[in-house]
């Protein structure tokens, strides 16, 4: 018997709750910062994790978040393809400042999330698809909380207005 997805509201709550924790607490200065990027160490490769302030309001904020690895000059012709399966998504966070809450609202893929799918669907997203995604984000935050250093901070272009 097929059972019916039901969303764990609690378990998503407090997920959101940490990563906004996490959040602020890589981005302490988050009401005039524009970008900061971080270095992290992978096994024998180095990856910049980029968190940049897309839109800024009274109550919400929008970041985006990437990662790409970092290569010198001398080794761009034979970038390890063993490391591009590593190159994650461009992840679109809104943080809710009032409720301190930070989710994932989509990704690189440009598609928004629902808080659950069918299953089977065409895009293939399993039935917990945002919370995944919301996991995914925690564990990016920690491991940079834990075992990223900042390299020098870098100012976006001028955000831009919202219509």
């Amino acid at each position: 018997m097929k059972t019916k997805y039901i969303p764990d509201l609690t378990k998503q709550l407090a997920l959101c709750e940490a990563n906004y924790a996490r959040l602020i607490k890589l981005l302490p200065d988050i009401d005039e910062c524009e970008q900061r990027d971080f270095i992290v160490d992978m096994a024998a490769h180095q990856f910049l994790v980029s968190i940049c302030v897309q839109e800024r309001f009274k109550y919400t904020s929008t970041l985006s978040i990437s990662q790409h690895p970092v290569v010198l000059a001398s080794e761009t012709s034979r970038l390890d393809s063993n490391i591009q399966h590593l190159i994650s998504p461009v992840l679109q966070i809104r943080l809710y400042h009032d409720a301190r809450m930070a989710e994932v609202v989509s990704s690189s893929h440009g598609a928004s999330f629902k808080g659950k799918y069918a299953y089977p669907n065409k895009a293939m997203y399993q039935v917990d698809e945002k919370i995944q995604l919301n996991d995914y984000l925690a564990q990016w935050l920690s491991y940079c909380l834990a075992r990223g250093y900042q390299s020098k901070q870098i100012f976006c272009e001028k955000i831009p207005e919202h219509e």
